[in-house]
């Protein structure tokens, strides 16, 4: 049996309708967005399967959508017999979402957490005064270097994602992520992007969310995940509830490492690496990351069978 990773994805991963292939064949997918729904007090099946884009969109509601939509596949998984894996990871709000799949965070817990987190988030910048920005074909070090030079005397941008080798997301100030990118252009960069979103996240403008969000987790009580679980900090596993606390907090404020997370996974002898959620986002890094990784979507039946098969291969 082959050892693999189950991965849950982040923000942008969502859309109206996701999961629609596998709601037909599966219940597990509409029980699990009721069962959300109830704990949020709105009709979250309802929301997904409908829209609007602009309300799922909404940060406070995406997160707790797709930590829904991801734990409705990974319940799918279990009750299609879905061998364990040997360690799990989420893209930053999908790190919530192996948190609860792991069982270290209930699932009413982990919905409520993630509310408040996109709630946080927002307020944490007035709108306009935030940016992302995805910068493609320079190297990490010359993105570090972009963003200092861009920050200027005490402006915030920085990277954000690592995403995969030539692919990095930075965020911060609005004027200091566009003087970035202009650098960035100026380096040499393929391709320069704005992203549409408005919360700058994983950069020192998120410390008041991260403080927030500390706050409320002192109160939620956590376990030690049954599978281990690497954090975006640093692509460690973590078994003291304190540790998994702390983590979370620096993830607001930090970036994802997700090319560490990939290649430390590959490196303890993982070969296959499953998406359990709507869309293939990860799949696409992954296979990015390393050629030699078997990388699989979970988002609709064909692609569950296939993880099942390679799985068990």
């Amino acid at each position: 049996m082959a050892r693999f990773a189950m991965l849950f994805p982040g923000q942008g991963s969502q859309s109206v309708g996701m999961l629609s292939a596998l709601s037909e064949q599966y219940p597990e997918v509409g029980k699990t967005l009721r069962e959300a729904g109830e704990v949020l007090g709105y009709d979250l099946a309802t929301l997904v399967r409908e829209g609007p884009a602009e309300a799922l969109d909404s940060t406070e509601k995406t997160q707790p959508a797709l930590l829904a939509a991801g734990l409705a596949v990974w319940r799918i998984w279990e009750a299609r017999g879905g061998a364990v894996p040997a360690a799990m990871a989420g893209h930053s709000l999908g790190e919530y979402t192996a948190l609860v799949a792991a069982g270290a965070l209930e699932f009413s817990d982990g919905l409520r957490l993630t509310e408040l987190r996109g709630q946080a988030m927002q307020n944490a910048v007035p709108p306009g005064e935030g940016a992302m920005a995805a910068v493609i074909g320079l190297d990490d070090d010359a993105i570090a270097e972009v963003c200092r030079q861009a920050a200027g005397e005490g402006d915030v941008v920085a990277p954000a994602n690592f995403n995969s080798p030539g692919q990095v997301v930075i965020a911060g100030e609005t004027a200091a992520v566009e003087r970035a990118m202009a650098l960035a252009k100026e380096q040499g960069a393929k391709l320069v992007k704005r992203l549409p979103v408005s919360v700058p996240s994983h950069c020192d403008l998120m410390r008041p969310a991260g403080e927030r969000l500390r706050s409320h987790l002192a109160e939620i009580p956590l376990r030690t995940p049954s599978i281990p679980v690497l954090h975006n900090v640093d692509a460690q596993q973590r078994e003291d509830v304190d540790g998994i606390r702390k983590a979370l907090v620096s993830q607001l404020e930090r970036p994802v490492l997700w090319t560490e997370t990939i290649r430390a996974l590959h490196g303890a002898g993982i070969g296959v690496m499953l998406e359990c959620g709507p869309g293939k986002v990860l799949t696409g890094l992954n296979k990015r990351i390393d050629r030699d990784i078997d990388a699989t979507a979970l988002q609709d039946p064909d692609g569950l069978t296939a993880g099942l098969a390679a799985a068990a291969a």
